[in-house]
């Protein structure tokens, strides 16, 4: 399930674009500890294509994905 969320991103003197915190629905923040990966790929669960940021957050991996103009995560259903 795409779920879509705001991001706080930091772009470069050449134009490279890299996230740096992502703002869930919920109003949490979370900081990206570092880009671990960066490739266009599509999401397996979700759908979709768009560039696949492998992310480090508190500590775990998570997959960021941008599909212009939005970003989303793949979320569990409950």
């Amino acid at each position: 399930m795409k779920v879509y969320v705001g991001v706080e991103t930091y772009t470069d003197e050449v134009g490279h674009t890299l996230p740096r915190v992502v703002h869930w629905t919920d109003g949490r923040r979370f900081e990206i500890q570092k880009v671990l990966d960066e490739r266009r790929a599509a999401s397996l669960k979700a759908g979709g294509n768009g560039v696949r940021y492998t992310c480090l957050i508190n500590g775990q991996t998570a997959f960021l994905f941008f599909e212009d103009p939005r970003w989303f995560v793949d979320a569990v259903k409950n």
